[in-house]
C-alpha cells in the first residue's frame, strides 16, 4: 500500500513538473527562433544568448529536481543559502516568463518599492519556484487581454542584520471560490470549475508553493473572488548580504531636474522617490504628449530637465515617439533613458536612432539607476570594472576521460580554447592505461566522467590512489559527470578524487576548480622542493 502511494505520488508530481518544466523551454525555444531570425545582428544574438542561459539554468534545476526521486519519496528538501542580488534574479525572472506573457497577450505590471537592501542571502532557486509558479497559474487563469502586477516591497525587520520581502502577484482573471482558497495550499487540491475553464492541474503545485514558503521562514495567502482574478502574497524573511552596498547622494547630479514619464503611477511615484534620493529634482507625467510639452516648457524657461526617464508602452504616444520629438526641442546631448519591462532588441536600433541613449528594465533598482545615470554625467564608479580575467594553462596536459564523442568534443573545445594540451580516454580502463603508463608528472590533471563503460570513474580514481608512486597516485582528478547531486559529489571525494563538476558543462565554474586544484598542486610540489 506505501509503495502504491508512493507511486502515485512520483506520477502526479511529475505530471505537474511538465508544466514547470515548459515555461523555460518555450523561452529557450522562442529565444533560439528569434536569434536565428537576427543571425546578423551581433548584439541581438548575444542578448537572446543570454536571455537563453538564464532560461536553461532554471530548467536545469527543475530537471535536477525532478530526477532526485529521494527526496520526492521521504518529502525532504534541502534549503541552501547563498549571496542573492535581487535586481538580477527579478531580470531574469521576468526573462523566464515573458514568453509566456506575451503569447497570451497579457499585460505584465512589475515594479518595486521600498527597496533598501538589493543584496541579500536567501535560497534562489527555492524562491524562483514560489514565485514562477504563482505567476505561471495567473498566466494560465488570466484571459487574452488582461493583467498581471508583480510588486517587491521590503519591509523592515525587528531582527539585527534581518529584513523582510513582501511579493504581491494579482491578476484579474477567472478567480476562485470562497470554499477553493480555504484548500488551494492541500495536496491535490483543485477547484471543480477548472472544467468549465478547460484548465487541468494536478493540485499539487501551491502545496508544493506552501511547503516550499514554510521552510523559507515565511507566509503564503490570497485573496480571490470568481470572475474578478485573484491576488498571492507572499512574505519571506531574509538576512541581509555582507556585500550591502550603501547608495549617498550623488554631487554631480545635486539639484539637476528630471523628467519621469510612464503610464503607471506607482512607478513614476517610486523612480521619483529614487531620484530624490541621489539629490535630483524630478517630475512626472502619465503621457508621452505631455513629456513633450514639459520639455519645451522647460527648456524656454532656461530650467531644463537634464535626464529623462521614458516607458516605451504608453497609451497615447509610445516612448520611441515621444523621444523623438523631446530631441527636437532639447537636441543631442542629454541623456534619455527608455524604461520596459519587455524585450527592447528588435526595436534597438530605432530607438537609438530617435536619440535614446540607454534602456533599463522594469523593476528598476536603485544600482540600475545610478549606473545608468553616471555615464552621460561622466561618474567615477563606485567601485573600478574589473578587467575580464581569463586564466591560461598554456603547457599544462590533461587525461580527459569520457566515453560520449560529443561531450569529447565541447570539452576539448573549452580547454583547448584556455590553453590545455588534451588526451582523451573513451572508457573506464583506457583512463587507467594510459595514466599508468605515462612517466608521472605527464598530466597535470584528471577530468573523469563516473558513468564509463568497462570501469567506471570511481574505481578508477580509487585504482589511481593505490599506485606506488606517490607523484603519479597525487594527480588532481576531477569528476565531470550527470550525476550532480549531493551524495554524488560525496562518493566521488570518498574516492579520492579533487572536486566534482556537473554537467552540462558550466565553463567559469569547470576553469576556477581547475586552477584552485593546480594552484593547490603547485603549492605542495613547493614545499616538497623545499623540504
Amino acid at each position: 500500500m506505501t509503495a502504491e502511494h508512493a507511486n502515485r505520488a512520483k506520477t502526479t508530481f511529475l505530471n505537474n513538473m511538465s508544466h514547470d518544466i515548459r515555461t523555460p523551454m518555450n523561452a529557450i525555444v522562442g529565444f533560439t527562433a528569434m536569434a536565428a531570425a537576427h543571425i546578423d545582428n551581433k548584439e541581438q544574438v548575444r542578448d537572446y544568448l543570454e536571455k537563453i542561459t538564464v532560461s536553461s539554468r532554471h530548467l536545469l534545476s527543475l530537471i535536477n529536481d525532478v530526477l532526485d526521486m529521494s527526496r520526492i519519496e521521504s518529502g525532504n528538501m534541502k534549503i541552501v543559502e547563498a549571496d542573492v542580488h535581487l535586481p538580477d534574479m527579478l531580470h531574469d525572472l521576468r526573462t523566464i516568463i515573458i514568453a509566456n506573457v506575451r503569447a497570451k497577450n497579457l499585460e505584465l505590471f512589475i515594479d518595486t518599492q521600498d527597496i533598501h537592501n538589493e543584496d541579500i542571502v536567501t535560497d534562489k532557486l527555492r524562491l524562483n519556484q514560489v514565485l514562477l509558479n504563482i505567476i505561471n497559474n495567473a498566466v494560465k487563469f488570466t484571459n487574452s487581454g488582461g493583467t498581471i502586477s508583480f510588486r517587491v516591497t521590503e519591509k523592515p525587520s525587528d531582527i539585527e542584520d534581518m529584513t523582510n520581502f513582501e511579493f504581491r502577484i494579482k491578476d484579474n482573471g477567472i478567480g476562485m471560490s470562497e470554499e477553493f482558497q480555504e484548500t488551494i495550499f492541500e495536496a491535490f487540491s483543485r477547484e471543480r470549475t477548472s472544467t468549465v475553464s478547460g484548465i487541468q492541474g494536478t493540485g499539487l503545485g501551491m502545496a508544493i508553493t506552501k511547503n516550499i514558503v514554510d521552510m523559507l521562514g515565511g507566509t503564503i495567502s490570497v485573496t480571490s473572488k470568481v470572475g474578478k482574478g485573484s491576488e498571492f502574497i507572499v512574505n519571506i524573511p531574509c538576512r541581509i548580504s555582507s556585500k550591502k552596498m550603501s547608495y549617498e547622494p550623488v554631487p554631480e547630479l545635486r539639484g539637476l531636474r528630471a523628467l519621469v514619464a510612464d503610464d503607471n503611477t506607482d512607478t513614476c511615484l517610486l523612480i521619483c522617490k529614487m531620484l530624490r534620493d541621489i539629490g535630483m529634482r524630478p517630475d512626472w507625467t502619465s503621457f508621452g504628449k505631455e513629456a513633450v510639452i514639459r520639455a519645451k516648457e522647460a527648456y524656454e524657461q532656461n530650467d531644463k530637465f537634464k535626464a529623462y526617464i521614458i516607458d516605451w508602452m504608453m497609451p497615447d504616444m509610445n516612448g520611441i515617439e515621444t523621444v523623438r520629438r523631446i530631441r527636437k526641442v532639447i537636441g543631442k546631448h542629454d541623456p534619455i533613458i527608455i524604461l520596459t519591462a519587455y524585450d527592447w532588441t528588435d526595436i534597438e536600433q530605432e530607438a537609438r536612432e530617435a536619440g535614446v541613449t540607454a534602456f533599463c528594465s522594469k523593476p528598476l533598482f536603485m544600482s540600475e539607476l545610478r549606473n545608468v545615470l553616471s555615464e552621460p554625467f561622466k561618474l567615477k564608479k563606485e567601485k573600478a570594472e574589473p578587467e575580464t580575467y581569463k586564466p591560461d594553462f598554456t603547457g599544462h596536459r590533461v587525461l580527459l576521460a569520457e566515453d560520449n564523442e560529443l561531450n569529447q568534443m565541447i570539452a576539448v573545445s573549452i580547454l583547448e580554447d584556455y590553453g590545455f594540451e588534451v588526451e582523451i580516454a573513451e572508457d573506464g580502463k583506457k583512463a587507467l592505461d594510459l595514466y599508468t603508463n605515462a612517466p608521472a608528472g605527464h598530466f597535470d590533471v584528471i577530468l573523469m566522467d563516473i558513468q564509463m563503460p568497462v570501469m567506471d570513474g570511481y574505481e578508477v580514481a580509487t585504482r589511481i590512489r593505490k599506485l606506488e608512486d606517490p607523484e603519479k597516485a597525487s594527480v588532481p582528478i576531477i569528476a565531470v559527470t550527470a550525476n550532480a547531486f549531493e551524495e554524488d559529489r560525496r562518493i566521488a571525494l570518498e574516492s579520492g578524487m579533487n572536486g566534482h563538476l556537473a554537467k552540462p558543462y558550466d565553463i567559469p565554474k569547470m576553469m576556477h576548480t581547475l586552477e584552485n586544484v593546480l594552484n593547490r598542486q603547485d603549492d605542495r610540489n613547493d614545499e616538497e622542493t623545499d623540504g
